[in-house]
């Protein structure tokens, strides 16, 4: 299941759309009526719910996850950790009927993906944070993720693990480079390409394609994507539209190149080398999944010194070794440069972990799709991809 997942059908972007809509946004909650009371000065545990496969695990006891264990030896802070978010609307829908009725999640911490993200901070469902506690955020997080347009400042949000959605090609298969997205519409790759089925995760490197600026991206801008696409889905060029099974298709050489997670492909290099990760000279998009703490959660202090832990260089490092996304803060590259395992200070120069100035260049958020804007945008793309 992706980490970023898809969008599974048009009902559940519907939902999420008219909960935060234009009219009476019933389930909107006041700034007043957000916070519970913090019982961390007396109670020191702590509900963190996050995605499978997305915390650094021992290696002879996968039941152990080091820097969790080490954060509640410092603090005396234990941490109930469950891997129960497999889809952001899916988890939209386990957690909204409390939210939207001022009741308590029964978690301190979620993560979250931007678009969903977006969403729970315009309704109000989430709690601002206090960065006088989280010196470390403060001073570590990547400039480039400090302000995305749906949370100005980071007030409600602070990114968990970074990653691009680029292209994964196979070089040797192809016989050529790939430097454009327009590279994929190439003859020779006629029903050998696939792209990401989810609106949310697809249309900003398509749109990038096309020269256009995804901070401020327009309706018009949308519609000539989705007018490209269908032409291609009509003359069989795109083979399918995936979520993470596309590492499949790739593997197995069904598919000569793709839409793509950074993340996923440095997993695949490991078994395949001759797998390669491209961030067009057009651009990409930069995107994160973020800690934020839920409306009425019980410790949110104690929320706030876990996220503030995870900012310590020494302890990001440890989580990129694992994780293999783009760290959210760029101070762990000299921590893993400094190792004296070759393995992990080859790290520190892995683009796809620690982007170099270059391909910096080349990263954007995409501004959020809006409230208003949702339903017929998912309606338009869904009947494209199928779903």
């Amino acid at each position: 299941m992706s980490r970023r997942s898809l969008l599974r059908a048009f009902g559940a972007g519907a939902a999420g759309a008219t909960l935060a809509g234009c009219g009476v946004p019933a389930a909107y909650v006041q700034p007043g009526d957000r916070a519970g009371r913090d019982l961390s000065a007396t109670d020191h545990t702590l509900r963190f719910a996050n995605w499978p496969l997305y915390i650094d695990t021992d290696d002879e006891d996968e039941s152990k996850r080091p820097t969790l264990d080490a954060f509640t030896e410092r603090t005396g802070i234990s941490v109930r950790y469950t891997e129960e978010i497999n889809d952001n609307d899916e988890f939209f829908g386990k957690i909204s009927p409390a939210l939207m009725n001022h009741q308590q999640t029964g978690r301190d911490l979620i993560v979250i993906s931007d678009w969903m993200a977006a969403r729970f901070v315009r309704l109000g469902w989430v709690q601002e944070m206090d960065r006088t506690e989280q010196p470390n955020v403060a001073k570590y997080l990547d400039p480039q993720l400090r302000s995305p347009a749906f949370d100005q400042g980071r007030r409600h949000s602070v990114p968990w693990q970074s990653g691009i959605t680029g292209i994964a090609y196979n070089r040797k298969k192809l016989g050529r480079e790939i430097k454009h997205t327009s590279d994929l519409w190439a003859a020779d790759l006629r029903g050998k390409v696939t792209l990401l089925s989810g609106l949310d995760e697809s249309f900003a490197l398509l749109m990038q394609g096309n020269g256009v600026d995804i901070t401020r991206w327009t309706r018009d801008d949308f519609y000539t994507t989705c007018d490209q696409v269908e032409k291609l889905v009509k003359e069989k060029h795109i083979r399918r539209f995936t979520g993470n099974d596309y590492i499949k298709d790739l593997s197995t050489g069904d598919v000569l190149a793709c839409q793509a997670y950074s993340g996923d492909v440095i997993q695949l290099q490991a078994d395949n080398p001759e797998i390669e990760f491209v961030v067009p000279e057009e651009g990409a998009e930069l995107w994160a999944e973020s800690l934020m703490i839920p409306n009425l959660a019980r410790h949110k202090r104690n929320a706030e010194k876990l996220i503030d832990y995870y900012y310590e260089p020494e302890v990001a490092a440890e989580l990129a070794t694992w994780v293999n996304y783009v760290c959210p803060v760029p101070a762990a590259r000299e921590v893993l440069a400094s190792a004296k395992d070759e393995e992990t200070a080859a790290l520190a120069e892995d683009p796809l972990i620690f982007p170099d100035d270059a391909m910096r260049r080349r990263l954007a958020i995409a501004r959020d799709i809006t409230s208003e804007e949702r339903t017929e945008f998912a309606k338009k793309w869904n009947s494209i991809v199928g779903l």
